[in-house]
């Protein structure tokens, strides 16, 4: 069995997530005790008791960092034995990632996601969307991308390649939801707008990019001694330095997210059998199925689904 653990993005959030964990460890709490340090405000609380206020994407990315990172460390005091050689993330979640890694420092990383969230919203012109487009290949949304981004001037782009038949695109409302007409006339299943705020992973977040560069550098990264490898969501690469984590993070914010291709590499390239997906939700285990058979996923963020991992020890 070759292992690789994986972590969620933003939208696996949910009020009272780690609820039962808490219950049974006190690394919960602790974890979230020092994460509120870092932000000025209580974050257990929200979690538990403000899902308004946990919706608001400076808010929940260090939440979900939290959550990926306390279930991380309650893994490795259940299952020391447990190590995965390789991780990776779905967009906020290589932050999850590069922490458990060890390549970024809890604190620090709780902070940068916190800022990640604000300067993403500021960057946000008023009108920009996100669509889901299920049921066309690639390639085809990528080029109406392309002829409705060259027609109106305006941006609009293919941004998380989830799974096949499963594309996000971004950019500019007006831009957004004429291509999203393209495509229904190309043969998409369907192509729902996202209720989200920010039109990530397309360059009207470079204003965002620009600021994050700036915070990113005054960080340190550890290249030493790690966990595992993470493997970066932009073009799939390993960094070996301060300087090339920093590019893939900030061209993180700005490109697409290539999930379909980063399973497929583990599975297909480096040999991973199993993946487990740390953090609330299971998005990533849902997509799993739809990318590849030769590899299997299970979502690990309840007492029952870290009691199961006694299977896989």
């Amino acid at each position: 069995m070759k292992l690789a653990f994986i972590f969620p993005g933003q939208g696996s959030q949910s009020q009272g997530m780690l609820k039962d964990l808490a219950e049974k460890y006190p690394e919960v709490k602790q974890y979230f005790t020092q994460a509120s340090e870092v932000l000025g405000y209580d974050l257990w609380d929200v979690v538990e008791n403000n899902p308004e206020k946990l919706s608001q994407t400076e808010v929940t990315q260090p939440a979900l960092l939290t959550s990926s990172y306390t279930i991380f460390k309650i893994l490795e005091k259940e299952y020391p034995n447990l190590k995965p050689s390789f991780m990776a993330g779905h967009s906020l979640g290589e932050y999850s990632a590069l922490t458990c890694a060890g390549v970024l420092d809890f604190k620090d990383a709780v902070k940068i996601v916190q800022l990640r969230g604000q300067y993403m919203q500021e960057a946000v012109p008023t009108g920009g969307a996100m669509y889901a487009v299920l049921g066309l290949e690639d390639q085809v949304i990528i080029d109406i991308c392309n002829k409705v981004q060259a027609e109106t001037n305006k941006v609009v782009s293919a941004v998380n390649f989830n799974s096949p038949g499963q594309v996000v695109i971004a950019g500019d409302e007006e831009a957004t939801e004429k291509a999203s007409l393209l495509l229904k006339e190309a043969g998409a299943k369907r192509a729902v707008k996202l209720a989200v705020s920010v039109p990530s992973h397309c360059s009207l977040m470079q204003p965002a990019a620009d600021k994050l560069a700036t915070e990113l550098n005054k960080l340190n990264f550890n290249t030493q001694n790690l966990v595992a490898p993470v493997v970066h969501n932009t073009d799939l690469s390993v960094s070996s330095s301060k300087e090339e984590y920093i590019d893939s993070l900030i061209k993180q914010l700005v490109g697409p997210v290539l999930w379909t291709q980063t399973v497929e590499k583990l599975t297909d390239k480096e040999g991973v059998t199993h993946f487990l997906e740390i953090g609330p939700g299971k998005v990533l285990t849902g997509l799993h199925g739809r990318i590849t058979k030769n590899s299997s996923c299970q979502a690990v963020n309840t007492l029952d689904t870290i009691e199961k991992l006694k299977e896989l020890n």
